[in-house]
């Protein structure tokens, strides 16, 4: 996608370069070692670069804001994109919270709240969790109807070979994020959605059905982005992100990724203590997984309803929902599922019921299940480390001090090689469970264990 370029010279650029005194070649060469340094090692600028920029074009995130911090250190003031003559138009990221009516706004507004989010933005990165986007995204994608994508009339021929290459990369990039958290590639993560996808959208050129799975591809993506944003508790830039990737999917008439993202909606709702959307959410995907044909996805839907009733110390429509839920997952045939969706074994769905009955201080059930879930997919280590934190609480809630503290070792030092702050959370939640038998010995010992090791429990009190 070629960068914008507005009307006029930028004679705020020329003339902060002249007053810094840099030359156009050493102005690019700071900017690629800049960038180096904060992880963006694929800048590729030179004096032409620059001279483009004085003419009017409008280099991409993160670009603008490199340039501000070069200016800001050489000139010995505060430089922000504006001063540079580079303010991103955006749309308001409102609109990200919101479905969009046409696949070519999709791409804008995914375009535009990548950039924000490249740009680190506060009022973005800091937004909280909207009460009213999940259920009236739920609402449009069950009850409008779908578009049918046309082919794409741009300039940049694709095949469903170039499709697969995202699905690839996005499946590389989820396996990293199980391994490490979702802070230690979220930047890679945005800058490849912002930078190679989101412009794609606007300008492939293919057929109806490459189309089609081109933006299913890009929900993918979007998808993981919210995902990996909700992983480091940034519950505003999640929920944008799984509304633009919900929003994709019914572009591309995918019902199955549809009812993915809507389960991950449900588990945020339920994160944030919102019950009663998370069963909304939870809902909207049973509805999906039927349409789909997909009884593993359903199953998904229905214990995700049961954690939300378990939230509301709702007891009884808790075992109702894990009854169908135990019933559809076992009925579940044993085809491939989409590579999606292959982390929903037996052992995932151990670990959502055993959350449902720690949810309902349930400590022997807590345990039986979470044990069940530790039979899981050694790659999954963000998922141990919840798992095996799941399983200390529910010794915790029995009173079984010395396994809650042997355990919750454990979980501690698996949470120390992670950027996860939802891991974190685990594990406050345990110590606050154990608060409870503060004079005891072990349980003073524990938390200083975990807490010289975990710097951020300090941070958090």
């Amino acid at each position: 996608m070629m960068a914008q370029r507005p009307k006029q010279t930028n004679h705020q650029l020329a003339g902060l370069i002249s007053e810094a005194r840099f030359s156009h070649k050493g102005l690019a060469k700071r900017i690629v070692d800049l960038g180096e340094v904060r992880g963006y090692r694929n800048l590729r600028y030179n004096h032409s670069s620059v001279e483009r920029w004085i003419r009017g074009e409008r280099p991409r995130p993160p670009t603008p804001s490199l340039l501000a911090e070069i200016f800001s250190v050489a000139l010995g003031r505060p430089v922000s994109s504006a001063d540079l003559g580079m303010a991103h138009e955006r749309l308001p990221d409102q609109a990200a919270l919101e479905m969009s009516q046409t696949p070519s706004d999709a791409a804008r507004v995914v375009h535009g709240l990548s950039a924000s989010d490249l740009e680190q933005r506060r009022v973005l990165i800091r937004s909280s969790f909207d009460l009213v986007a999940y259920s009236s995204t739920a609402l449009r994608w069950l009850v409008a109807p779908r578009t049918t994508l046309a082919p794409g009339k741009g300039t940049r021929n694709i095949g469903m070979a170039e499709v697969e290459e995202i699905r690839e990369a996005t499946g590389a990039f989820r396996v990293l994020d199980n391994r490490l958290g979702g802070g230690r590639i979220r930047p890679t993560v945005v800058e490849y959605l912002h930078t190679d996808i989101a412009p794609l959208l606007f300008d492939c050129r293919c057929t109806d059905s490459v189309r089609r799975q081109l933006f299913s591809a890009a929900a993918e993506l979007a998808q993981l982005a919210g995902w990996q944003a909700y992983d480091l508790e940034m519950q505003g830039l999640a929920q944008r992100y799984l509304v633009q990737a919900l929003t994709m999917a019914r572009f591309a008439d995918d019902e199955a990724l549809g009812g993915e993202i809507l389960a991950a909606m449900s588990h945020q709702a339920i994160y944030v203590a919102r019950p009663d959307q998370a069963i909304d959410m939870a809902q909207a995907a049973q509805l999906a997984g039927r349409r789909a044909g997909l009884s593993i996805l359903q199953a998904e839907g229905i214990v995700m309803e049961a954690h939300g009733h378990a939230l509301r110390k709702d007891a009884g429509s808790c075992s109702r929902a894990l009854r169908r839920a135990e019933t559809v997952f076992s009925q579940a045939t044993a085809s491939e599922p989409p590579a999606w969706l292959s982390y929903f074994d037996e052992a995932y769905f151990a670990a959502k019921i055993a959350h449902c009955f720690q949810a309902l201080g349930q400590g022997v059930q807590t345990e039986k299940y979470a044990l069940r879930s530790l039979e899981m997919d050694p790659r999954y280590i963000r998922g141990k480390a919840f798992n095996i934190a799941l399983l200390a609480i529910g010794y915790a809630l029995q009173g079984e001090l010395s396994q809650a503290c042997v355990r919750g070792r454990e979980a501690v030092d698996l949470t120390g090689s992670l950027d996860s702050a939802r891991a974190i959370t685990y594990i406050r939640n345990l110590l606050a469970q154990l608060a409870l038998h503060e004079g005891e010995v072990e349980v003073r010992e524990f938390r200083s264990y975990a807490e010289a090791r975990l710097p951020a429990l300090r941070r958090h009190g």
